[in-house]
């Protein structure tokens, strides 16, 4: 997978993301570097082949089908090393539903906060990764994306914490999904605990004349 192609001027990297019950995870590969034995999955772009293409068979040489979601972090570079050998990067990050989340052989999942050595570019990619993630929950159904078609509203408000590395208000979190339209509810309910059964929902934005607003969040730790 890791062969440089001769005519190659750039690598195209993908940091494909999942949800692992309290904390993310970031798939990772066996490298061929002697400094690192870990690198994030990339490919050497064939000829003609576009960036996005790349990225997409990146994602599925690791997983066997595409990311549900993928984006454009942007090019790296700098000096940094990589295992390519490659003066520049282009970095995707991708999200991976945990339930469908089951690498090919030579892949395995790494929780984010406690990654193997990787090399400095493809370290920058993470950070930027995450970045990323955060700064496009408002526009974006990311952690909608990470849940089953059906969810409790508690579960939507972990995910939205897991995602951004902060808690949030309970009651402000709520206000600001009805406010924002992004979920509906189902006729099914689920046991949680000894409390009495929580509804499930579902993501269905409803379509307004108004612009999108986005789900404004109010931290209760910072």
């Amino acid at each position: 997978m890791r062969e440089r192609s001769r005519t190659a001027r750039y690598s195209v990297d993908v940091v494909l993301v999942t949800a692992m019950g309290n904390e993310l995870a970031v798939l990772l590969t066996r490298s061929s570097s002697e400094r690192e034995r870990w690198s994030l999955p990339w490919l050497a772009p064939q000829a003609g082949e576009s960036l996005d293409l790349t990225a997409a068979r990146v994602a599925e040489d690791a997983l066997g089908e595409p990311p549900i979601w993928m984006e454009q972090i942007g090019a790296f570079g700098d000096g940094k090393r990589h295992p390519s050998d490659l003066e520049i990067s282009v970095s995707f990050v991708a999200l991976v539903p945990h339930e469908t989340a089951s690498p090919r052989a030579g892949y395995a999942w790494f929780p984010i906060a406690d990654l193997p050595a990787l090399s400095p570019r493809q370290r920058s990619m993470v950070d930027a990764a995450t970045r990323t993630i955060q700064g496009r929950l408002d526009q974006a159904p990311i952690a909608f994306r990470l849940l089953p078609s059906t969810f409790t509203l508690s579960e939507l408000q972990q995910m939205y914490e897991l995602l951004l590395g902060k808690r949030l208000h309970k009651a402000s979190f709520r206000r600001a999904l009805q406010a924002a339209w992004l979920v509906e509810p189902t006729d099914e309910w689920r046991s949680e605990g000894r409390g009495r059964p929580a509804q499930l929902f579902r993501y269905a934005p409803k379509k307004r004349r108004r612009p999108h607003r986005g789900v404004r969040f109010d931290f209760l730790y910072p």
